[in-house]
């Protein structure tokens, strides 16, 4: 059985390509949300082995969604993922609690590399 895996992201468009690509690489998506507040609503229910989060999205980035989540949520394994290469978000991200990071576009062996981790 495949991991079970939730997408955070405000873009439906990049939700649709990382679910594809998740997929691809044996994953079950079991959640979809659009911001951070989603998100922590979300986990909740479906309790996923895997969380991709996005870092920049409106009104709950995703670096603070992270922190709550560990908070209430301290297995939690997230993986935080940017389009933009920002080696102080990615500093942030692990001290927060980030499991991995992903800069996009996403490649295949890096998505097979964190299922693989988790």
């Amino acid at each position: 059985m495949g991991k079970r895996v939730m997408i955070v992201d405000d873009a439906a468009f990049m939700r649709m390509q990382i679910k594809k690509m998740f997929t691809e690489c044996g994953a079950e998506i079991v959640a979809e949300a659009g911001s951070g507040e989603e998100c922590l609503a979300q986990y909740e229910i479906y309790k996923p082995d895997l969380v991709t989060m996005d870092i920049t999205m409106p009104d709950m980035d995703g670096i603070t969604a992270l922190k709550l989540l560990k908070e209430k949520f301290p297995n939690a394994k997230v993986v935080m993922c940017t389009a933009m290469s920002q080696p102080e978000k990615f500093i942030e991200s692990i001290q927060a609690g980030a499991f991995d990071f992903i800069v996009k576009p996403f490649k295949k062996d890096k998505i097979i590399s964190v299922l693989n981790q988790v």
